[in-house]
């Protein structure tokens, strides 16, 4: 009998521990990883330190009409070594935000990653990604580009849950793969380090130096942009259980790259 109860326990134990590790982070290797240790240097950064945003590096990007609402300057700030990006409702308008390196930074391949802490509430929606100037041109995205998601937090699909996609070919043919979804115990509290590795050959998705993805579809071999940005839903429904003004906060973002 003792010795029955003892295997009950180390296998009581044993479930306990998978399961502890399994609710803490889903990442498909429990190594943690520097853009150093893989052999990438840094090449472009921003602090935000200033008390504006640098328009050497980026623009308030696709002002406008945006979904339900709007993208507005107004919603974007840099104060205290943060990007700030809003959520705001102004009389009945709501108002997002968005900035990108459009016309100043376009690499081709990479390691990127930014510092930051994810917005609050539901219905809308922090967003890191990549993206073609020109996507829209044609089918094959070696040749005209991907959407790379890195991360969109949907905090109605989970508190600690991100999602990454790719997206390429806009129009009718338009090609998908994802949502990948990333779990990771505490990820909807303080800043946590969002990391995509792009090469010839694959995409990688990190979350504090864990690999959560790789994927080798849909490989994009033109220089893309980068957008960080707090989205807006379709509809006011999305937006029943919003908190406003909320708010997508940057603390930096980085690039590398292998020499």
């Amino acid at each position: 009998m003792k010795r029955f109860e003892t295997i009950l326990l180390t296998l009581s134990l044993c479930v306990m521990v998978f399961g502890q590790t399994k609710m803490t982070n889903n990442a498909m290797s429990q190594k943690r990883v520097t853009p150093k240790s893989m052999g990438y240097s840094l090449v472009w950064e921003d602090q935000f330190n200033g008390k504006s945003l640098d328009t050497t590096k980026w623009n308030v990007r696709g002002v406008g009409p945006r979904r339900i609402g709007y993208n507005s300057a107004e919603a974007v700030k840099v104060e205290d070594g943060y990007l700030k990006l809003y959520a705001l409702q102004k009389g009945d308008s709501i108002l997002g935000s968005a900035v990108g390196t459009a016309n100043h930074f376009q690499p081709k391949y990479g390691y990127f990653e930014c510092q930051a802490k994810l917005q609050e509430s539901i219905g809308v929606w922090a967003a890191f990604w990549i993206q073609s100037p020109e996507i829209f041109k044609g089918e094959d995205p070696a040749r005209y580009g991907t959407e790379m998601d890195i991360f969109e937090f949907f905090k109605e699909i989970g508190t600690d849950t991100l999602t990454h996609s790719l997206h390429w070919a806009y129009g009718p043919h338009m090609q998908s793969v994802g949502p990948m979804k990333s779990y990771l115990k505490g990820l909807s509290k303080g800043f946590h380090v969002y990391g995509f590795e792009w090469t010839p050959e694959k995409y990688a998705f990190f979350i504090d130096g864990y690999k959560f993805y790789e994927e080798t579809r849909g490989i994009s071999n033109i220089p893309e942009y980068m957008i960080l940005s707090m989205e807006l839903p379709e509809t006011r429904k999305s937006l029943e259980n919003t908190v406003f003004p909320d708010v997508f906060v940057v603390d930096w973002v980085k690039v590398y790259q292998k020499k």
